[in-house]
Protein backbone atom coordinates (compact mmCIF):
# COMPACT_ATOMS: atom_id res chain seq x y z
CA UNK A 1 0.00 0.00 0.00
CA UNK A 2 2.80 2.39 0.85
CA UNK A 3 4.42 1.88 -2.56
CA UNK A 4 1.11 2.49 -4.33
CA UNK A 5 0.44 5.60 -2.26
CA UNK A 6 3.89 7.01 -3.01
CA UNK A 7 3.40 6.30 -6.73
CA UNK A 8 -0.01 7.99 -6.78
CA UNK A 9 1.23 10.98 -4.81
CA UNK A 10 4.32 11.41 -6.96
CA UNK A 11 6.06 14.75 -6.70
CA UNK A 12 2.99 16.98 -6.86
CA UNK A 13 0.18 15.40 -4.79
CA UNK A 14 -0.15 15.07 -1.05
CA UNK A 15 -0.99 11.68 0.44
CA UNK A 16 -4.58 12.80 1.03
CA UNK A 17 -4.90 14.01 -2.57
CA UNK A 18 -3.59 10.66 -3.74
CA UNK A 19 -6.17 8.81 -1.63
CA UNK A 20 -8.99 11.07 -2.89
CA UNK A 21 -7.82 10.50 -6.47
CA UNK A 22 -7.78 6.73 -5.99
CA UNK A 23 -11.23 6.69 -4.38
CA UNK A 24 -12.79 8.82 -7.10
CA UNK A 25 -11.11 6.80 -9.85
CA UNK A 26 -12.39 3.55 -8.34
CA UNK A 27 -15.88 4.99 -7.94
CA UNK A 28 -15.89 6.13 -11.59
CA UNK A 29 -14.82 2.65 -12.71
CA UNK A 30 -17.66 1.12 -10.67
CA UNK A 31 -20.18 3.48 -12.30
CA UNK A 32 -18.88 2.63 -15.77
CA UNK A 33 -19.10 -1.11 -15.02
CA UNK A 34 -22.69 -0.68 -13.80
CA UNK A 35 -23.59 1.32 -16.92
CA UNK A 36 -22.14 -1.42 -19.12
CA UNK A 37 -24.11 -4.07 -17.22
CA UNK A 38 -27.29 -2.00 -17.55
CA UNK A 39 -26.70 -1.51 -21.27
CA UNK A 40 -26.22 -5.26 -21.73
CA UNK A 41 -29.41 -5.98 -19.80
CA UNK A 42 -31.35 -3.47 -21.91
CA UNK A 43 -29.95 -4.94 -25.12
CA UNK A 44 -31.18 -8.41 -24.19
CA UNK A 45 -34.64 -7.60 -22.81
CA UNK A 46 -37.33 -6.57 -25.33
CA UNK A 47 -39.51 -5.05 -22.58
CA UNK A 48 -36.64 -2.85 -21.43
CA UNK A 49 -35.89 -1.88 -25.04
CA UNK A 50 -39.49 -0.73 -25.48
CA UNK A 51 -39.32 1.25 -22.24
CA UNK A 52 -36.05 2.88 -23.28
CA UNK A 53 -37.51 3.84 -26.67
CA UNK A 54 -40.55 5.36 -24.94
CA UNK A 55 -38.27 7.41 -22.68
CA UNK A 56 -36.19 8.53 -25.67
CA UNK A 57 -39.34 9.59 -27.52
CA UNK A 58 -40.58 11.47 -24.44
CA UNK A 59 -37.24 13.28 -24.24
CA UNK A 60 -37.34 14.08 -27.96
CA UNK A 61 -34.23 12.04 -28.70
CA UNK A 62 -35.95 9.38 -30.84
CA UNK A 63 -38.80 9.64 -33.30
Amino acid sequence: METALRALAGETRSRSEAVRYALLRTYKEMLLEQAAADAERLRNDPDDQAEMLAIQRFMGVAE
